[in-house]
């Protein structure tokens, strides 16, 4: 299923939705979580077109979300220059992710500082070796991926691969970038004991770049956990263009089970 026929039957209106075939966008039972908050902004923007463009968004998954669901969007507040609006996606009368997301007009800056480029550079994504997708349905079948670090197995708690998608199929930036940046795995999978799942329990993001692109459709992707402990991480996600720009960065807690 091709992610413009994953939105498709978002109308911008409140009510049930049937999705004709989620399965190549699951991860596990659920929606991948990039799919599930894509699939809420896009409730949101459809219910009030001409909002100026997203600046971050807080992501609550609280329970899982399949081909059925209900769709629900609210404004918090419309300002001069921001506004805030909330985005449910209902299950069996239960809120399986909320989302809030902030959307603010462009002004006359009143601080300049631009992000860091990329360190250490983990050279273009041309000269990396490329991954193989899972045999089996999963959503990182949509992704070309390569590796961006030369440790693998067991060591630090990070997580960086260049990616891109298969098929973008005209996604505008904002689309694109909430749909890929929560793509990898938490870096704490890497200092885990023993083998276990681990979910996404929130994605709280700042996008840098609302008109953000890249060449070639690369983009590189880190996860790395702060602080794991109690069955839990902080980990923090970045997300740069090929020429290391930042263009993301996010927040998310995650569940280490096992």
């Amino acid at each position: 299923m091709t992610i413009a026929a994953l939105l498709e039957p978002i109308t911008g209106r409140d009510g049930p939705i049937t999705l004709p075939d989620a399965k190549a966008w699951l991860q596990g039972r659920t929606l991948y979580g990039g799919a599930s908050a894509l699939l809420a902004y896009t409730a949101a923007v459809r219910a009030h077109p001409g909002l100026p463009p997203l600046r971050a968004a807080q992501i609550a998954f609280a329970g899982p979300v399949g081909a059925q669901f209900a769709v629900r969007v609210t404004v918090l507040r419309a300002g001069r220059n921001v506004t805030q609006m909330r985005s449910e996606l209902v299950v069996d009368d239960a809120v399986c992710l909320a989302a809030t997301f902030v959307f603010g007009t462009a002004r006359e800056p009143n601080a300049l500082h631009p992000a860091p480029a990329c360190e250490p550079w983990p050279g273009a994504p041309e000269e990396r070796e490329a991954l193989p997708s899972p045999e089996a349905l999963h959503f990182i079948a949509n992704f070309e991926l390569r590796r961006a670090q030369d440790e693998s197995g067991k060591g630090a708690p990070l997580v960086r691969r260049w990616l891109r998608l298969k098929d973008e199929n005209g996604l505008d930036p904002v689309s694109r970038l909430l749909l890929i940046g929560d793509t990898l795995p938490p870096g704490s999978m890497r200092a885990m004991r023993r083998p276990g799942p681990l979910s996404s329990i929130n994605w709280s993001l700042n996008i840098l770049d609302p008109e953000a692109e890249t060449r070639d459709g690369w983009w590189l992707a880190e996860s790395a956990s702060d602080h794991a402990d109690h069955g839990y991480s902080s980990e923090r996600l970045r997300l740069w263009d090929a020429d290391g720009r930042l263009v993301m960065v996010g927040m998310q807690a995650a569940a280490l089970f096992g």
